[in-house]
C-alpha cells in the first residue's frame, strides 16, 4: 500500500468510525441524561432519532457537494461541523439544546461518510477495492458494535458529556491530516442540481419522519401516512426529475447496472437486519439476565471481534471470487444465527447458548458489507464514485432506521417490559422478524452478477452526457 493509499484509508476510517460510534454511544446514557437534564421518554427518543434523521436525509447532499466543490474541501468541512456540534452537545443546558445539536451532528456526519467511501474507493484500482473496504469496514464496525458499550463505560465513569468531548480531539486531528495529506478531487459535471437535492431531502426526510414515528403516533395514523405519502410522492418525482436534469446529483442509468440494482437493496436488507438486532440485544441481557450497561456491553463484544478479523479477510477474498458469493453466503449465515437466537432465547436462556449464534450472524454481516459496497461503486466508473457513494450510504442508514422501525413493531405486539417473561417473548419476535429481513436479502443478493469481479462497468453514454462529464 503506498504512503498516499494510507493516509487516505486511515483518516477514512477514521472519520467513519466516529461517525458510527455517535449514532449509538448515546444509548447506554439515556438514563443519566434523562436524570440530568429532566427530559421526558420522548425527548430521550429524539435524542437518538436527530441525529439518525439529519443523516439520512442529508447524505445524498453530502455527496453532491463533495463532487461538486472538492471532496477533500467538504470532508474536511464536514469534520469541522461534527466537531463543533459534539462540543455543543456537552454544553447543552437542557433537552431541547442537546436535540438540536444531535441534528448538527447528524448534518456534518453527511457530509464525511459518503465521501469518506469516496475517498477509498478513488485511491484504491478495482482489484483491490475488496481488500481496502474490508480495512474501512472493520475500523467503522469497530464503532457499531461498541458503541453501547463505551458509552456506558463513559457514563459510569465520567460524566456522559465525556461521549462528546472526546470527539473534540480526534476531529481536530483529523481536520489537519485531512488537509495535509489527501488530494483533491471532484465528481463529473461543474452544475449543483438543487432541483435533485431539495426533492430527495424533502422526500427522504419524509419517509424517515413516517419511519421514526410510526410505533410512536400509530402507524394508522394520519402523521404517519401522510408523511409517508409526501415523501413517497417526492421520492418520485426527483426520479422524473433525474432523468431529465442536464447533470443530476444520481443519474437514473445507474438502476440499468445489474450490480447497482440489486447490491444496493441487498446491502439496505443487511443494514435492517443488523440495527433491528443492536436494538434489543443490549437490553435483552439488561431485562431479561440482570446485567449492568458494561456487562452487557461486553457480552456484544464477540460481535466487534468477529469483525475486526473477518472484515479484511473477507473484503481481500472477494476481490478473487466475487461479490454475489460473499453478499449471498453472508446474509445466509445471518439467518441462520438470529433465526437460532429466535428459537432459544427465553427467560432461562444462557449467554452460552446464545454465543454460537451471535458469532455465526456477526460473521455474515461481516462478509455481506464489504463485498456489497465494492459491488456498488465497481459497477460505475471512478469519477461516478462519489454518487454512487452517496446512494449506498442513504440506503444504509434507511436501512438501519427501517429494521429498528420494523423490530420494535413486532417486539410491540408480541411482549413488552412489565417482566423478564414478556420482554422474552416479545424479544423473540423481534428476531423473528431480523432473520425474515436478512432471508428477504439473501433472495435479492442471488440476483447478483456471478463469477469474478471485472473492471469498472463503462455503461453507453448519449453525446450529450460525455458533454457534462467533459
Amino acid at each position: 500500500m503506498r504512503s498516499k493509499q494510507a493516509w487516505g484509508l486511515g483518516l477514512a476510517s477514521l472519520a467513519s468510525f466516529m461517525m458510527a460510534l455517535d449514532s449509538l454511544v448515546v444509548t447506554t446514557a439515556l438514563s443519566t441524561i434523562r436524570q440530568d437534564l429532566t427530559a421526558s421518554i420522548e425527548a430521550l427518543e429524539w435524542v437518538v432519532n436527530a441525529y439518525s434523521l439529519a443523516l439520512a436525509v442529508l447524505l445524498p447532499t453530502g455527496a453532491a457537494l463533495g463532487d461538486r466543490y472538492g471532496r477533500r474541501r467538504v470532508f474536511a468541512a464536514g469534520l469541522a461541523v461534527f466537531t463543533v456540534a459534539s462540543a455543543a452537545c456537552a454544553l447543552s443546558p437542557g433537552i431541547g439544546a442537546l436535540i438540536v445539536s444531535r441534528a448538527l451532528q447528524g448534518a456534518g456526519a453527511a457530509m464525511v461518510l459518503p465521501l469518506s467511501l469516496t475517498l477509498v474507493s478513488a485511491l484504491f484500482p478495482p482489484q483491490e477495492r475488496g481488500r481496502a473496504m474490508g480495512l474501512y469496514l472493520g475500523i467503522t464496525g469497530l464503532a457499531t458494535f461498541s458503541g453501547p458499550f463505551v458509552g456506558g463505560v463513559v457514563a459510569e465513569g465520567l460524566a456522559w458529556q465525556w461521549i462528546f468531548w472526546l470527539n473534540l480531539p480526534i476531529g481536530l486531528v483529523a481536520i489537519l491530516l485531512t488537509v495535509l495529506r489527501v488530494d483533491e478531487s471532484r465528481g463529473p459535471g461543474g452544475r449543483f442540481d438543487l432541483g435533485g437535492v431539495v426533492l430527495v431531502s424533502a422526500g427522504a426526510f419524509g419517509v424517515v419522519w413516517a419511519l421514526v414515528r410510526g410505533n410512536a403516533a400509530g402507524w394508522g395514523g394520519a402523521e404517519v401516512l401522510g408523511a409517508l405519502t409526501l415523501g413517497v410522492a417526492l421520492l418520485v418525482a426527483f426520479v422524473f426529475w433525474e432523468r431529465r436534469a442536464e447533470a443530476p446529483m444520481l443519474p437514473m442509468r445507474f438502476f440499468r447496472l445489474r450490480a447497482f440494482a440489486t447490491a444496493n437493496p441487498a446491502n439496505f436488507l443487511v443494514f435492517a437486519s443488523l440495527y433491528g438486532t443492536m436494538f434489543f440485544l443490549a437490553q435483552y441481557f439488561q431485562v431479561v439476565h440482570g446485567d449492568g450497561p458494561l456487562v452487557a456491553g461486553l457480552r456484544l463484544m464477540p460481535w466487534t471481534a468477529t469483525l475486526m478479523v473477518c472484515a479484511p479477510i473477507a473484503g481481500r477474498l472477494a476481490d478473487r471470487v466475487g461479490e454475489r458469493a460473499f453478499v449471498a453466503g453472508g446474509l445466509l449465515l445471518q439467518t441462520l444465527g438470529m433465526g437460532w437466537i429466535a428459537l432459544v432465547a427465553g427467560p432461562g436462556t444462557g449467554y452460552l447458548e446464545l454465543l454460537p449464534a451471535l458469532i455465526i450472524g456477526s460473521a455474515g454481516l461481516t462478509m455481506a458489507m464489504p463485498a456489497a459496497q465494492k459491488a456498488v461503486v465497481g459497477a460505475v466508473r471512478p469519477h461516478e464514485i462519489g454518487q454512487a457513494s452517496g446512494a449506498f450510504m442513504t440506503l444504509r442508514i434507511f436501512g438501519g432506521v427501517f429494521g429498528v422501525a420494523v423490530a420494535v413493531a413486532v417486539f410491540a405486539s408480541a411482549g413488552g417490559y412489565a417482566s423478564p417473561e414478556e420482554f422474552s417473548a416479545g424479544f423473540a419476535a423481534g428476531m423473528g422478524a431480523v432473520t425474515a429481513l436478512a432471508f428477504l436479502g439473501l433472495l435479492v443478493a442471488l440476483g447478483m452478477p456471478g463469477g469474478r469481479p471485472a473492471a469498472v462497468a463503462a455503461p453507453p453514454m448519449t453525446r450529450e452526457r460525455e458533454e457534462v462529464h467533459e
